[in-house]
């Protein structure tokens, strides 16, 4: 099969399981108890790994900016860069990427094993639906993580150029953060965040999507994986184009 028709196939078949989760949550009962252990393994589990990648990606910021301002005499001015580069694109992104390599790649893995190990036909074989019983609770759990992490990652992420920018710049802390209050406005705030609705229900359907059609035991399983990480994080780069010029024309 030509490459180009492999990937029409691909994007109907994740397109035709988005759509089945989204009717699923009218037609189907959530399994709550699913749902709540997911957002404790997607979310709670994922947060000292967002965390330390927000720091020191505040704190690396904060260091080239000390140098590339620092050039024209601007180093006061780090901090309204710092801001809008975390809170419009660096967190959002960077959290979601960190979901889509922990979190996809768990999905994939759990139900590439389930259907290689025939635990998916037995679900269907007792009259449950895999949609409801498998798919919906990581999606919306994935869904409700994505922002509550990225929210915590621009905070964090902030702090963290805060530290370096005092000892670089010689600023206190709160001018650091008057200059950003000044420079980021609740617009840039609700896109960011708002983005990572989105990119956490790509995460999880795709994911979901590679683990139903794994197919070769436990060599499918893991190649299942590497692609479910790989086509997740082209995914959010891709929408994240698209979904900052849409947010952009609001």
């Amino acid at each position: 099969m030509f490459p180009i028709f492999q990937f029409f196939e691909y994007l109907g078949g994740v397109t035709t399981l988005a759509g089945k989760t989204i009717v699923g949550f009218f037609r189907y009962r959530l399994d709550f108890s699913s749902f709540v252990y997911q957002i404790a393994a997607i979310g709670n589990r994922s947060f000292s790994l967002v965390a330390l990648i927000a720091i020191f990606t505040g704190m690396v910021m904060a260091l080239q900016l000390g140098v590339g301002l620092g050039r024209f005499g601007l180093k006061l001015y780090i901090g309204q860069v710092i801001g809008l580069a975390i809170v419009r694109e660096l967190g959002p992104v960077l959290t979601c990427l960190m979901l889509a390599a922990r979190v996809g790649s768990g999905i994939t893995a759990e139900l590439g094993s389930m259907v290689v190990t025939e635990q998916v036909l037995a679900i269907e074989a007792m009259g449950a639906n895999p949609i409801a019983k498998l798919v919906m609770p990581r999606v919306l759990a994935c869904v409700i993580a994505a922002p509550l992490l990225t929210v915590m990652a621009n905070v964090i992420g902030i702090f963290g150029g805060m530290t370096v920018t005092m000892m670089e710049a010689g600023v206190t802390g709160r001018f650091y953060m008057d200059q950003i209050l000044k420079t980021v406005i609740m617009q840039d705030f609700v896109q960011g965040v708002g983005k990572t609705f989105f990119f956490g229900f790509f995460i999880a359907v795709i994911a979901c999507y590679q683990g139903l059609i794994t197919t070769g035991g436990t060599e499918g399983v893991g190649k299942a994986t590497t692609q479910a990480v790989v086509y997740s994080s082209v995914m959010i780069f891709v929408s994240d184009f698209f979904l900052t010029k849409l947010f952009l024309l609001l």
